[in-house]
């Protein structure tokens, strides 16, 4: 006979959360992204709130397809000292990307989706944390879920299966060194 807890599946999709004010968020979800396309599962990027400035992420995107498929929808920095987007403009970039995300997560197509800076989203009060809940709640049972940016809300970090915080200890930006090629972008 089969003891307690066997009967259980030993695989599940997850909900994975990379949070916190340090370099690697997603980096940590593009390596993810990255190892499922090298197993030929097809997997989904959105990414919230970062811009139309073209990344080394997206170049090798496009050598990658069809198993990974890159869609930015962000119109960049939403602070306003740095934005010359308005928030109306921010805000209807954040929903479509949220349109977006549940098509592609509903789709039956992938293995995998990531939501880029969408947990930034809702700091800028772009997305609401509701609507993140619901997109998890709706998500296939084989489908795995990344989502990134800092300060995840306590509801979202209960409701995902890991959680990783990264920590700042040391920046390079710090030492007046601007963002490079191949390492920031």
């Amino acid at each position: 006979m089969a003891s307690e807890g066997q009967d259980k599946p030993r695989t599940k999709g997850l909900v994975l959360v990379f949070t916190g004010d340090g370099k690697g968020k997603t980096t940590a979800a593009v390596g993810m992204a990255m190892r499922a396309v090298g197993h030929h599962y097809r997997v989904a990027v959105v990414q919230f709130i970062k811009g139309t400035m073209r990344t080394g992420e997206q170049e090798a995107a496009r050598m990658l397809a069809p198993y990974l498929d890159w869609t930015v929808t962000g119109r960049g920095f939403t602070n306003e000292a740095f934005s010359k987007v308005t928030p109306e403009e921010h805000h209807q970039a954040a929903q479509e990307a949220l349109r977006i995300a549940e098509e592609k997560v509903r789709s039956g197509d992938y293995r995998m989706v990531v939501l880029d800076e969408v947990l930034g989203a809702i700091k800028a009060g772009l997305v609401t944390t509701e609507q993140l809940l619901a997109l998890i709640g709706s998500k296939p049972p084989a489908l795995h879920l990344v989502l990134t940016g800092r300060d995840a809300p306590p509801e979202i970090v209960q409701a995902a299966d890991l959680v990783t915080e990264m920590k700042m200890i040391k920046h390079p930006y710090e030492q007046g060194i601007v963002a490079q090629k191949g390492v920031e972008f």
